[in-house]
């Protein structure tokens, strides 16, 4: 559910996403995921945004289904993980795991040429 009773009031104010980002403590996509609906703005977030944007909670509440059941559904909750029917749930940024994975492809490239320049020792 998008939430385009925050999106309208935002645009009319004149506020970017990035600014309702800082005020959140989370980064503009994150928050751009939010504001469209697949991830939940929890009651915190709400009352910060409301009173950022100096409104009443009803003018830009709107209800909390999101459009998929994300196991990492926030960066911005207060714990650092969660368990949910006995899975155990963390909350990892995306740019964190963007940073693992190229980390991971940057080893992967060491360690082939490693296996070269074993190959050629053996020779």
């Amino acid at each position: 559910m998008q939430k385009e009773k925050l999106r309208s009031v935002r645009k009319r104010k004149g506020i970017t996403q990035q600014q309702i980002a800082d005020i959140i403590a989370t980064d503009v996509s994150n928050y751009s995921r939010k504001e469209s609906g697949d991830v939940k703005i929890f009651k915190d977030e709400w009352d910060k945004i409301a009173g950022f944007l100096e409104v009443s909670l009803e003018e830009i509440y709107e209800g909390e289904e999101t459009k998929q059941d994300n196991k990492f559904d926030n960066i911005t909750s207060s714990s650092a993980f969660g368990v949910n029917n006995g899975v155990l749930n963390f909350n990892v940024p995306e740019y964190f795991l963007e940073m693992q994975r190229d980390l991971i492809n940057l080893l992967k490239k060491e360690n082939q040429r490693l296996e070269e320049e074993l190959k050629t020792y053996k020779k």
